[in-house]
């Protein structure tokens, strides 16, 4: 049924069930699945000013992806990841455009029933709404 997943992550403990299910989909399925990992940028400072930082966090976040990229393969499961610089929503979007993804599979947290709004500003909630594709929320 789907043929391309993306996976955005965060490197938190939540992010495993998503992971899962992502794995378990793309075997079922024969997808391909992209992980995807946003630094995002400081605003209103210059990328280069900030250069070393960055790239010490997409080292970091290199070495991660790999070790999740290792458990899709050991599956297999065909996988790559891919690590941008700037807005987390806007470059999840952007790259679920471009990649033809056909499903995102999302970590979320449960919002607050008695203050729902409190939810929309959630960039798991905003990708959900704004997404031209299905979005999965793991929780």
């Amino acid at each position: 049924m789907f043929r391309q997943l993306l996976v955005p992550l965060d490197f938190t403990d939540k992010n495993e069930a998503a992971v899962t299910i992502a794995l378990e989909t793309a075997r079922r399925d024969g997808a391909e699945v992209t992980l995807l990992h946003v630094i995002e940028t400081i605003e209103h400072v210059d990328f280069d000013e900030m250069s070393d930082f960055y790239r010490k966090l997409e080292a970091r976040a290199a070495a991660k992806l790999q070790v999740l990229i290792d458990r899709f393969t050991a599956a297999a499961v065909r996988a790559r990841y891919e690590i941008v610089f700037g807005k987390r929503v806007g470059s999840i979007l952007e790259l679920a455009v471009n990649e033809k993804t056909d499903l995102i599979v999302l970590s979320s947290h449960l919002v607050d029933r008695e203050h729902p709004a409190l939810g929309l500003g959630i960039i798991s909630y905003q990708v959900a709404i704004l997404a031209g594709c299905p979005v999965l929320l793991v929780k």
